[in-house]
């Protein structure tokens, strides 16, 4: 069977990347990889041993998930995330999390604008800060030299088949290389 396309939805709290996962997995009637995190944590009071267990779990849930896609895996999340985090928390990034962030593989980043409403889920606190935070995001994509594709607008099914259509030109092209 032939990899995936490997799809991550990525940025800030709140702007709908959960949702859009289960959307698109719909769509293209696939799995999708939830943020692991929410399983593991019940605050944000985390330690770098916290930031390592989510590494290790989030990059297994991957792993997991590649054989049972249907030519797409999306992704809620991605490891430059969990580091993100850890920086704004101000926990010092295990070894593990920088090792498993180097090594990890998207086919595409798809950057989700925070210009939504800012939904409470009682466990993200940031809300205030996602205009920094999305700087951040996209900083850290810049930094490390990989193409994103920013999604941006307040019509949550436009965004969605803003996404769709990027797939579904990414699946195109994948398919004449494999020609």
């Amino acid at each position: 069977m032939a990899q995936p396309l490997l799809v991550c939805l990525y940025g800030p709290e709140s702007v709908g990347k959960t949702t859009m996962a289960q959307q698109l997995a719909h769509h293209y009637q696939t799995v999708y990889v939830p943020e692991v995190a929410r399983d593991l944590i019940t605050s944000n009071d985390l330690t770098a041993d916290d930031y390592a267990r989510i590494a290790v779990a989030q990059t297994a849930a991957v792993e997991q998930a590649i054989p049972k896609a249907n030519r797409v895996l999306i992704c809620d999340t991605d490891l430059i995330t969990t580091q993100l985090y850890a920086t704004i928390y101000g926990v010092t990034h295990p070894a593990i999390l920088t090792e498993l962030a180097a090594s990890e593989r998207f086919d595409a980043y798809f950057l989700l604008n925070p210009d939504v409403p800012w939904v409470a889920d009682g466990l993200r606190d940031l809300g205030h800060r996602r205009a920094e935070m999305y700087a951040l995001f996209e900083q850290a994509l810049t930094e490390r030299g990989i193409r994103y594709i920013v999604i941006a607008g307040v019509d949550y099914a436009a965004r969605v088949a803003t996404v769709i259509a990027e797939i579904d030109r990414l699946l195109a092209d994948k398919l004449l290389w494999a020609a």
